[in-house]
């Protein structure tokens, strides 16, 4: 039986889908809301391995006692999952400095500080699972979405490095990659106003929220099929080092990585000038 720790456990997000196929392979899950009430009913039946917990991942302290009572309540945690987090529209001129700050606050800095919280005990037994929430916006850069790709772009640039750094100790990195699910994070935009700064942007900033909007319950991913794929990377063999979820977004990365190669190609010439 693993342990599994999952943030942003929000009712209509990824969190409470890892959460019941964990516990539907007889695991024990420690799932995290910054309102947990929300999460009472749906962790009743699941009695003593189901924990929920206040957590507000921006917050460090937050953080570092709700690891502790997850891992005094179960012993340990066997699977991190970093969920929590969403975007915030706006151009890359134009945006407010309050969203470009909270974008990575809880994007980047937050998961920072749940795998520093949770890394200890993992190499102490020699073991762990480390699951890190990115998007395909963190490959191919969303107009409008600058900041959240920028830091989906830089968990990217993290995974790499904490796979390298933790193998050692028994610890795996996986990165994935969904593109448009159906969740709950498109209906969020419907009420939030555009604070864009510079006004040349209004329309495009507009147009990106609209998008959404009208995308809402009708993205093609499933989030069930989505996290049963992610437990399959995780049981196979192999372990892949990110798995991109869902056909629009593993054809977008698959013509981004192709055009790179290509342009890269047909620039060799120059890049080997370079040196001495």
């Amino acid at each position: 039986m693993r342990t599994w720790f999952i943030t942003g456990g929000t009712p209509g997000g990824f969190g409470l889908v890892y959460a019941e196929a964990a516990l539907a392979q007889g695991d024990q899950v420690v799932v995290t809301a910054r309102r947990p009430d929300e999460l009472r009913q749906w962790a009743e039946p699941h009695g003593d391995r189901a924990l929920v917990l206040q957590l507000d991942v921006t917050d460090a302290d937050q953080v570092r006692a709700a690891v502790k009572t997850a891992e005094e309540r179960f012993g340990g945690i066997d699977v991190l999952v970093n969920n929590a987090g969403r975007g915030w529209y706006g151009s890359i001129e134009g945006a407010p400095d309050e969203t470009i700050r909270r974008t990575f606050d809880l994007n980047l800095f937050a998961v920072v500080e749940v795998i520093r919280a949770v890394l200890p005990g993992m190499r102490a037994r020699g073991d762990g699972w480390i699951v890190n929430m990115s998007s395909v916006a963190g490959l191919v850069g969303a107009q409008g979405f600058g900041y959240y790709s920028a830091a989906k772009f830089a968990l990217e640039g993290l995974s790499e490095t904490l796979r390298q750094e933790v193998e050692p100790f028994g610890v795996r990195v996986l990165v994935v990659e969904p593109g448009a699910f159906r969740t709950s994070a498109f209906s969020y935009f419907q009420n939030e106003p555009v604070s864009e700064t510079v006004d040349a942007y209004v329309p495009m900033v507009e147009g990106v929220k609209a998008a959404f909007v009208a995308h809402s319950g009708k993205q093609e991913g499933d989030p069930e099929r989505g996290v049963q794929a992610v437990i399959s990377a995780m049981n196979a063999p192999v372990p892949p080092h990110r798995i991109v979820l869902g056909n629009s977004g593993y054809d977008v990365i698959v013509a981004m990585h192709e055009n790179a190669l290509a342009e890269l190609r047909a620039n060799e010439k120059l890049s080997r000038s370079a040196d001495f």
